[in-house]
This record gives C-alpha cells, structure tokens and sequence, in this order.
C-alpha cells in the first residue's frame, strides 16, 4: 500500500512520548530486547534471510538491500567480522538519527547485536558524530545498560554468543558520513575516502570483513525479527517496502518527524504537518521548492507534490529519496542564496583528497556568490553546469556529486531567478539592491 495521512505507522518512534523512553525500563515495557531470543533461535543465516525477504533497503540515503549487502560478508575468511554504525549524521536538512538515539537509543543497541549475530561478529562500532556530545553521552549509557541487564557481553542470553560494543566520537567531519572514510577515522587516520575495491565487506575496518549500516537502517531490524519480514514488506510500494522516518523541516507549521510507508507523497505529508506556514494576515504562504533527501539531492518544485516519496518514484521525477530530509521553503526564500550557502558547506567539508571537488566546490562558490550580487553576465549560468558537469561522476567520493545537485537542479527550474540577480544588481529578495536597482533604473531614464 501507498502511504496516505491516516496510514502513519509508528514503530521506530512509538515510545518517543513516553516518560523516560531512553532508559532500559521503558525500552522493555515496549517489548524491547525480546526479538533476541527469537533471533537466537532461529540462527544467523535465518536472521539474514529474514531481513532479505524483508525488503529493507539502507535508510542512510543510497538504498542497497540490507540483507544483501549482510550476505557479503566472507565467511570463509579467518580475520574477525566488525559491525560498524554509520551515525555521523551531518548532511543539512537530515535530522532523523540524533532523535531516534536520543528517544530511544535502546532500539539501535538492540538492531546491532541482531545484526552482528547475523553476521558473526563479536565486535560492533556506533560512529557519532562528534559535536553531539548529548547524543554520545545517551548512547553510551543505554550500552552500559544493557551491558548490565545481560544483553551485551560474554553469553547473551546464555545463548553462547559474545558481542562487546563501542561507541566512538568522530571528530566533526562530514566527509566521514562515507563509510570508508569513516573507517579511516575509526582507525585513527584522517577522515578520507578509500579506493574501492577492496570493498568494506571482503577488506574494511582493520582490513577484516566489515557491515557497515545506517542508524535508521539497523534500528529496523528488531522490529523485522520481532513481527516478520512480511509484516515489514506488507507496507510500502513494491520496490520500496516498509516505513521510513521523513524529517520535515523549514517553513511548514509543525515541523518533526514523520514516520510513514515508504511512498507517501509530500502533499499528505504537508497535511500532516498542518500545511505550509502562515503569513501574518492568516494566508498561507506557498511552496516555492523542496529537497527530498537533503541538500545534496536535487531540488524539486510545486510540481513534484505528488511524487511518491519511495527509491524509484523521486528517482523517476530526477532527484534521489536519500535520507528523507524533507525541507520545505516556501516563496519569500531566494534560491540563488539557498544554493550559495549550501555550496559553501561543500566546498568546506571537501577532504580535497581529489582535484574534481577540491578545487571544483571552490569554484563553484565564486562563480554562485558573483551571480547572488548581481554581478557577471548570463554566460556564468552555463559556466557553473560546465563545472558541474567537470566533478560529477568525476570526484571520488559522492561529496562532489552532491555538491552540483542543488545548482544544475537549481538552474533548471529557476533559471529567471538567476538572471533576475543580473538585471536586479543584486538578489531581488533584498530591498537595499531593489532600491538600488530602482534608483540605477531611474536615474538612465532621467
């Protein structure tokens, strides 16, 4: 089934309201840590079978089939297997992870010691971000519970499986929201992508085979296990199944969290969200343009409302679902500006590992920051897609890919904007260059 505003499915975020809902007791009046025993019983290979038949495809923004890229995972190989959670969440517009380990950091521990089972690891790795020390300090506590309550260390369960966990503070740098150059950070390196192949599951963290998953991604699993694939496939479109977290953000009345099949579209969300915001004298203001996964999808218009929000829809309206991060901006925002500032995040967060984005962001932010002022002719238009068209497919990580989307999606769709810029001296949106645009008018008719 597709999503509709009455089919909200609430399960990663069930107990978010609840009193206390991060601490182990709450957590276990939900049924928390039961699907570990069933998991038990059923062995590893059962578990990953049981996540295939599922449907689940990575929450962090690319799609690959969870179960899938589990069954990677040589287990002919004698070096220990890792588990590794990717939670250096910092692409702007995405907010689903930090609140879901701060509501209810148990439903991660509990997704990783059924996904290091599943893959016999005996070692697992929650990667934060470092700047959220709250989010650190909660996670680390939930793993001390369940520590404690028997859950993690030497014979869980007295089922004879061994997991210890680790939680790592990252040091605050975007590029390691890639999973190699996360590994590279986890090892003590500086935070830069690796060449592939070896890929992470046959040569990863400490060259061994290594699982590397969203939060979101791994915090479906209990659920999948406690109720079966099925129950998670019967929700979603039939490419796209089960329910995922949407983060609402920017100019709607109630921005949040919005879980919800996969395939709901961003109309029924808006809805939800008590419609776009209002204006002072009670009209509502109107939706200009939106990103359906974050800054580093391309951008989409009014025009795209009803566009399933599932892996295949939003592909075939030409952006990505990525990670849901659904920001709304409504008519008095200035694309030009938007993209700028969007821009610059990427131009400072480029490893400069590789030539294509190190010195193409930077380019890109000249060439955008003369057009915001006005300033340059029409002609940059087409040298910003030449330079775009220069790192995409061409960097070596997906960074720079990211970094052209919002502009060359951005020039499509508002191309007069742009030039509005040039005819105005300056960003239409800004009073002081409309007046002065109106004073220079003036003054050549006089």
């Amino acid at each position: 089934m597709s999503g509709s505003t009455d089919t909200l499915t609430p399960v990663l975020t069930a107990g978010w309201a609840d009193e206390r809902s991060w601490t182990l007791d709450a957590y276990a009046r939900r049924g928390g840590y039961d699907a570990l025993d069933k998991a038990f019983a059923m062995g590893p290979d059962a578990v990953i079978a049981a996540v295939k038949d599922s449907g689940l495809r990575g929450r962090g923004g690319a799609g690959f089939p969870t179960g899938m890229k589990w069954s990677f995972i040589p287990q002919d190989n004698p070096n220990p297997k890792y588990l590794v959670v990717n939670a250096d969440e910092s692409e702007p517009g995405t907010c689903k992870d930090i609140p879901l380990m701060m509501a209810s950091p148990h439903t991660l521990v509990e997704g990783v010691i059924l996904s290091s089972f599943a893959i016999r690891a005996h070692t697992a790795f929650i990667y934060i971000r470092g700047e959220v020390l709250h989010v650190i300090r909660r996670v680390q506590a939930a793993v001390a519970e369940a520590y404690a309550a028997g859950h993690l260390g030497r014979d869980i369960h007295g089922s004879g499986y061994d997991l210890d966990v680790v939680v790592h503070a990252g040091a605050g740098a975007y590029i390691c929201g890639e999973e190699t150059a996360l590994l590279e950070g986890l090892e003590g390196r500086r935070g830069q992508p690796r060449l592939r192949p070896p890929f992470p599951a046959v040569a990863g963290l400490y060259a061994s085979p290594t699982v590397i998953n969203n939060v979101e991604s791994i915090s479906s699993v209990p659920s999948i296990i406690a109720n079966g694939a099925e129950w998670f496939s019967s929700m979603g479109t039939e490419k796209s199944k089960g329910f995922g977290i949407f983060s609402l953000s920017g100019h709607v009345q109630r921005p949040g969290q919005y879980e919800a099949p996969l395939g709901i579209t961003l109309r029924e969300l808006i809805d939800l969200a008590g419609g776009i915001r209002q204006k002072s004298d009670g009209q509502r203001h109107e939706l200009k343009f939106w990103t359906p996964g974050g800054s580093s999808t391309p951008l989409l218009t009014a025009e795209h409302l009803d566009v399933p929000l599932d892996f295949e829809g939003v592909g075939a309206a030409g952006s990505m679902l990525g990670t849901r991060a659904l920001q709304i901006f409504d008519e008095t925002v200035c694309v030009v500006r938007a993209v700028l500032r969007w821009t610059e995040f990427y131009k400072h967060e480029s490893c400069g590992k590789c030539t294509p984005c190190r010195e193409g962001t930077w380019w890109l932010v000249q060439t955008l920051a003369r057009l915001e002022k006005g300033q340059g002719s029409e002609a940059d238009l087409d040298l910003l897609l030449d330079q775009c068209d220069n790192i995409l497919g061409r960097s070596f990580c997906a960074l720079g890919d990211g970094a052209t989307s919002p502009i060359s999606s951005s020039i499509k769709y508002f191309r007069e904007e742009y030039l509005a810029h040039l005819t105005h001296g300056g960003c239409p949106f800004d009073p002081a260059a409309s007046t002065a645009w109106a004073d220079r008018t003036v003054g050549a008719m006089a």
